[in-house]
């Protein structure tokens, strides 16, 4: 399985009548107010099929993805590694440096999507906020589009292409915020057993 890495499902969410532009400095304080939440995900795969599962956040650094039956995969970043756990697959636990996904633009301790060339791609459909973000020292690394809208600014999905090519999108249900979360929710079970490419 590879939540990390399907095509973009605009018509996934109900969104909000016309809305202005959210500026990058608005995206950028309103990750940052992100401590800490959780709530419902739905991913969209690359062959069409629909997981769904529970999603964890607590900034900096950690996210946990909790799937639903049939799958029953855990997927868990813990501020270093990504952790993938997947029953059904026949190679075992596997790990990925965090600083190597799109996924740390968001879970960074101080995001700043002003920085010169991290922001690729910045537009509003009348609904809607897009910004496509990347590593600017290392674009290699993917990107990843984060959908928002405003009134009050909400994130409601992220579609991460990663540096192979592939798609991940994922679709988030309303977010409950500032929930205490232990850091326990977010190791990476087998981890010392993984072979993770530095």
């Amino acid at each position: 399985m590879r939540i990390l890495m399907v095509p973009l499902l605009w018509a996934a969410m109900a969104l909000p009548a016309a809305a202005e532009k959210l500026s990058l400095g608005q995206i950028s304080n309103y990750l940052n107010d992100l401590k800490s939440a959780q709530g419902a995900f739905t991913q969209i795969n690359e062959d069409g099929t629909i997981s769904t599962g529970r999603i964890l956040i607590k900034r900096p650094g950690r996210v946990r993805f909790e799937y639903d039956p049939p799958e029953e995969a855990l997927v868990v970043a813990d501020g270093d590694t990504v952790g993938i756990i997947d029953p059904r697959s026949n190679d075992g636990p596997q790990g990925y440096p965090l600083h190597r996904t799109p996924l740390k633009i968001i879970l960074a301790r101080n995001v700043d999507l002003t920085r010169e060339r991290m922001v690729v791609g910045h537009a509003s459909d009348g609904t809607s906020t897009t910004v496509r973000a990347q590593d600017p020292e290392h674009p290699e690394y993917g990107s990843i589009d984060l959908v928002f809208t405003a009134d009050p600014v909400e994130l409601r999905q992220w579609v991460i292409h990663d540096g192979s090519g592939s798609q991940t999108t994922v679709v988030l249900g309303d977010l409950q915020r500032d929930v205490r979360l232990s850091n326990e929710r977010f190791v990476i079970p087998g981890k010392q057993r993984m072979l993770i490419d530095r």
